[in-house]
């Protein structure tokens, strides 16, 4: 029997590939010259980004890039600013898969992390993660600092304030991406000290940045609002909402293990549960959803013998969330936006993965880290996400007078390291030699 040569059979099947999202792309602009009720159009969009998701994310991984980058492209390419398959108003009411895919993320990212791997590398883990604190928010804060000339809104703003602007950047510079990392892991399934490495980083992450949010923003409040002292307030509600989500999180776990003990089943209704329900309690109190389902897929991975089962029904329930998630991702990117700040943006972007770089040759030396993590150790740490955009939410709601422009630089700048920091961090991984043959 004649045998057809592989790289034939794949460009075939590739081909095959592009046919098929040409066509898709034809049918759904069909379909939307229809007039749908939003009902269905919120359906088509789903089906829309699913669908497209999974055929761009494959040829994404044809060419060696991570799928995850992929699901951005396939959202880039159907959203409003391309195609415009997908309106900016359909992209806009996805919140619910997000919602379900954090969720999902983190108690996955939560379930990754043992015990006996956390202890191996916990001395490299608390270095890195104060180096690179440090260095990123003097670095961020000096580069937003001294790039004011070539940002419109910043020339005509008193020094001081600029400054405390700069630090409040410099913040957003430490922030790092969690979604991605443990979205990546989830997918490649890779093991080795790097993988390790870079789930206890994240985790510790996004409490670090968060305290040093509050932090900063309690000092700089006197530069950027005269005649207002030191907040203390913000200090004391950044605490709480710590020690809250962890505790929460913690009882979670307890909660989980016991259910999986004593009852098992239906465990893609828990999810969903989990996700929506205990979710929206903890944005209503006040405290970070992410950092709970760490807490609590930490503790059903090491005070049971669950951990395992729960996290293969997560990759069973949460494939297809994912693919939606990071298309919608890519559907919601502000591209015009993009046009017009990317020169700030790139250098913004190309200087903090440097003082990422930098910062982790540094701690790495100090901790004396194993050959892995010292050479591929920063790969990790280039992605940012919603957190970013989250903290300048906040800025542009309480300071409008300068917090819209700066909210729109963190869009485009997270926008540049969401499209990298995959690609980057699944080459370390495959330098590493972590992702299994066959991935």
């Amino acid at each position: 029997m004649t045998q057809v040569p592989k790289t034939a059979r794949s460009f075939g099947g590739h081909g095959l590939q592009l046919g098929a999202l040409a066509l898709l792309f034809l049918l759904l602009l069909g379909v939307r010259q229809l007039g749908l009720d939003p009902t269905a159009n919120l359906i088509v969009a789903i089906g829309t980004l699913l669908l497209s998701g999974m055929l761009v994310g494959e040829l994404a991984s044809a060419v060696g890039l991570p799928q995850l980058t992929g699901y951005i492209a396939s959202g880039v390419l159907v959203g409003p600013h391309v195609s415009g398959v997908i309106g900016a108003d359909i992209a806009s009411h996805l919140q619910g898969v997000n919602t379900l895919a954090l969720a999902l993320i983190a108690l996955a990212g939560g379930l990754e992390l043992r015990l006996n791997d956390l202890r191996a590398g916990l001395r490299g883990i608390l270095t890195a993660t104060v180096t690179q604190s440090t260095l990123l928010l003097a670095g961020g804060t000096a580069l937003l600092f001294f790039l004011r000339p070539f940002i419109g809104f910043a020339r005509d703003m008193p020094t001081t304030m600029w400054l405390g602007v700069s630090l409040i950047w410099g913040v957003i510079t430490v922030s790092r991406s969690p979604s991605i990392t443990l979205a990546l892991i989830s997918q490649l399934k890779p093991r080795g000290p790097l993988t390790r490495f870079a789930l206890g980083f994240v985790m510790a992450s996004d409490v670090v940045v968060v305290v040093l949010m509050a932090t900063v923003m309690a000092l700089v409040r006197p530069w950027l609002e005269p005649g207002t002292e030191i907040s203390q307030e913000l200090l004391t509600q950044a605490g709480r909402g710590i020690i809250g989500s962890i505790s929460i999180g913690t009882t979670l776990g307890l909660l989980l293990v016991a259910y999986l003990r004593l009852i098992g089943g239906q465990i893609l209704l828990l999810l969903l549960v989990l996700s929506f329900v205990v979710t929206e309690a903890l944005h209503y109190l006040h405290f970070e959803p992410m950092l709970t389902f760490l807490c609590a897929g930490f503790v059903v991975q090491n005070l049971s013998a669950q951990g395992d089962r729960l996290l293969h029904s997560i990759e069973e329930t949460g494939s297809i969330v994912f693919v939606v998630f990071f298309a919608t991702t890519g559907a919601q990117l502000d591209l015009p936006l993009v046009a017009t700040l990317w020169g700030v943006a790139l250098a913004l972007c190309g200087g903090r993965i440097l003082v990422t770089y930098g910062a982790h040759r540094l701690g790495s030396r100090i901790a004396k880290d194993e050959p892995a993590i010292a050479a591929w150790g920063w790969a990790p740490m280039v992605a940012q996400a919603g957190l970013s955009q989250g903290l300048a939410a906040v800025i542009a709601s309480q300071y409008p007078s300068f917090g819209v422009g700066i909210y729109a630089l963190v869009v485009v700048t997270v926008a540049l390291n969401a499209i990298i920091g995959p690609v980057v961090f699944k080459f370390a991984l495959q330098r590493a030699g972590e992702i299994p043959a066959g991935t």
